[in-house]
């Protein structure tokens, strides 16, 4: 069985910060997030593992390499998706890396608390011709849509201005063969993209199995800066503390966070969970809970919570508290009087904000 991952949108929904990086090279919890695609379907026992990539290939691949950094039988091959036509579209594509092979297609800017190894097994045990993943969510109307009827999938749509069920699908599918029959048979939508959707319609209609998954646990598309922190915060939830770095005993650490290799820590207060990246130095701040600063950042008098801070930047003399923030790479943000009441940033890489 293997692995397909899509990584080639162009992020709309994130920028600026997306104008400079790929979306699915966000971290979330100091890792980028298609890091976590890759680690469940290596966790689920697949070696081979393609991703459709587009203009942001370069950056991909230099991220993600070869693919030997999750184990020496992990093989990665890149395959160029030169417009985004689709989530059909890049299956069409796949065909000769998929060979006819089951396989299981990841979003790459997606995260499945819960992972894929018992779904993986149930697939490759009940053999049906294809498994989506779904769950209930508030707005249906900004994702595809499966209508069951008995427990069976009868119909599905994308993005419903009138949905008739409330459960979408997760960024998560398994498919054999006969999906590359339903890509080739469809037409473009409204939006002129081969969507994934209609495929998996095809299949309902002409007698193929599909089969349903309520997912347990949490999923996110982190499509968005609300959806990004939300995953951060969840998956900081579980974060181990541990301390490799130098804290000084005018600070206090408290809960489970992370300090990595090279880290000063001075005269400040870290509250977990929360997660500071190698080479980083604190000075007389206040670091709160849900927290991730990458590595070789500076952040001096201030105070952080619920946020997102990219490598190389530096915040310093903030007056108010930032929160719920994702600040980009090699970012400055420092103070200018008089002091402000509140501050909120979604900032690409290489600012530079003066604040008066």
């Amino acid at each position: 069985m293997k692995g397909l991952i899509l990584s080639g949108g162009k992020g709309t929904r994130l920028r600026p910060l997306t104008f400079t990086q790929a979306k699915q090279l966000v971290p979330v919890a100091n890792k980028p997030v298609i890091f976590y695609g890759i680690e469940a379907l290596v966790g689920a026992g697949i070696r081979e593992v393609g991703i459709i990539v587009g203009d942001t290939k370069n950056e991909i691949r230099e991220a993600v390499g070869d693919g030997r950094r999750w184990g020496e039988d992990v093989r990665i091959t890149y395959i160029e998706q030169p417009d985004p036509l689709g989530l059909a579209h890049a299956v069409l594509i796949a065909e000769d890396f998929l060979g006819g092979e089951p396989f299981v297609m990841y979003l790459g800017d997606n995260i499945l608390k819960s992972g894929i190894v018992s779904l993986v097994e149930d697939f490759r045990e009940r053999k049906p011709n294809a498994l989506i993943l779904l769950t209930p969510v508030p707005d249906p109307t900004i994702f595809g849509v499966a209508e069951l009827e008995d427990g069976r999938v009868v119909r599905l749509v994308e993005k419903p201005k009138e949905p008739r069920s409330n459960l979408a699908l997760v960024g998560v599918y398994m498919f054999d063969r006969h999906v590359f029959e339903a890509v080739k048979a469809i037409k473009p939508s409204w939006r002129n993209e081969l969507e994934i959707t209609d495929a998996i319609q095809y299949l309902v209609d002409h007698g193929h199995q599909v089969e349903p998954h309520l997912v347990s646990g949490w999923w996110k598309d982190t499509g968005k800066i609300e959806d990004i922190l939300e995953a951060n915060r969840l998956i900081l939830e579980s974060l181990s503390g541990s301390v490799e770095g130098v804290i000084d005993k005018d600070s206090r650490v408290s809960g489970e966070v992370v300090i990595e290799q090279g880290v000063s820590v001075r005269s400040s207060t870290i509250r977990g969970p929360a997660i500071i990246g190698t080479g980083c130095e604190i000075v007389d701040s206040y670091i709160g809970p849900f927290t991730s600063i990458q590595k070789n950042c500076r952040i001096v008098r201030t105070e952080i919570e619920h946020s997102i801070v990219l490598e190389g930047s530096e915040i310093a003399d903030v007056g108010s508290r930032i929160d719920e923030s994702l600040i980009g790479r090699e970012v400055r943000i420092y103070k200018c009087p008089p002091k402000p009441l509140a501050f909120r940033f979604m900032v690409g890489d290489k600012s530079e904000i003066g604040l008066k």
